[in-house]
C-alpha cells in the first residue's frame, strides 16, 4: 500500500486494533487479556523485550571469548597431550590438507557465530531508530538469525562425536576442552537472545499510531469474538 505522498506505508495488526497471540498466532481484539484458544496471556509488545535480549547478548559475547582462548579438544596419544583451540584446530586440519573441512570449522564457529552478535545487536540498536535497512530486510535479517540458531551446535556435536569414538584407553583418547562447555552456553544465550527480540517492534517506526488505520474506518468486534487479520 502507498500513502498520497507515493511513500510506502505499514499497516500492522495493531494499528488496525488487532492483537496476535504470540503462541498459536490466533488474532484477537485489541485489549483481550487471554487467548480464548492456548489460554496464553496476550502482549501487544513483549514486556522487557530489549532488555531481555541485551542481558543474554552479553552473557553470550562473555562466553564466546573463552571459547576461542581455551581448548576445544584435549588428544592424547600414549604419552603425548595435545591441546587445540578452535581456530588451531582449524588451521592444523588444513595444514594436513583437509582445507574444506578447516573452512566449515572457520565458518560454523568464527564466522557465523560473531555474525549472529552483529544482527542481533543491529535488530536492537534499530528498533525506534531510522536506519538505511528498511524494515522488510530487518525482518528477513531477524527470521536467518532464527533459521541459523539450529546449526550453530555444529563444534558441540562434533566433540561429543570423537569423545565418545575415540576411546583407546592407553592408545588414545579425546576429552572435551573448557572451551566446548563455554561454546556451548555461548551459542545457547545467543539463542535466548534472538528469541527474547520481539520482531514487532521492527515495524513500529513506519506504523500509524495503535488504533489508527488510514485506509479503513476502526473495526466494531465484539470483545469475546475472534478476528481474522495479520498477525503483529
Amino acid at each position: 500500500m502507498e500513502s498520497a505522498g507515493g511513500q510506502p506505508k505499514v499497516v500492522t495488526a495493531r494499528s488496525s486494533g488487532l492483537l496476535a497471540c504470540r503462541r498459536c498466532a490466533k488474532v484477537w481484539p485489541a485489549g483481550t487479556e487471554r487467548c480464548g484458544r492456548c489460554g496464553s496471556h496476550l502482549h501487544s509488545r513483549k514486556p522487557g523485550s530489549l532488555s531481555q535480549v541485551w542481558a543474554w547478548w552479553i552473557a553470550g559475547f562473555i562466553c564466546y571469548i573463552p571459547a576461542n582462548l581455551y581448548p576445544m579438544l584435549k588428544t592424547r596419544m600414549l604419552f603425548d597431550v595435545t591441546d587445540a583451540t578452535i581456530i588451531a584446530g582449524a588451521l592444523e586440519l588444513a595444514h594436513h590438507g583437509s582445507v574444506f573441512i578447516a573452512i566449515i570449522i572457520l565458518i560454523a564457529s568464527v564466522l557465523i557465530p560473531l555474525a549472529k552478535f552483529g544482527a542481533i545487536a543491529l535488530l536492537a540498536l534499530g528498533v525506534g531508530r531510522q536506519t538505511r535497512i528498511g524494515p522488510g530486510r530487518r525482518h528477513v535479517l531477524y527470521e536467518l538469525v532464527e533459521y541459523i540458531g539450529r546449526w550453530s551446535m555444529i563444534d558441540v556435536f562434533v566433540v561429543a562425536i570423537l569423545t565418545a569414538l575415540v576411546q583407546l584407553h592407553s592408545v588414545a583418547s579425546i576429552t572435551p576442552g573448557p572451551a566446548a562447555i563455554a561454546f556451548a552456553l555461548s551459542v545457547i544465550f545467543t539463542m535466548l537472545s534472538a528469541q527474547a527480540f520481539d520482531p514487532r517492534l521492527i515495524w513500529d517506526l513506519d506504523a500509524p499510531e495503535p488504533g489508527v488505520n488510514e485506509d479503513q474506518p476502526p473495526r466494531v468486534t465484539s470483545a469475546n469474538a475472534p478476528v481474522q487479520g495479520p498477525a503483529g
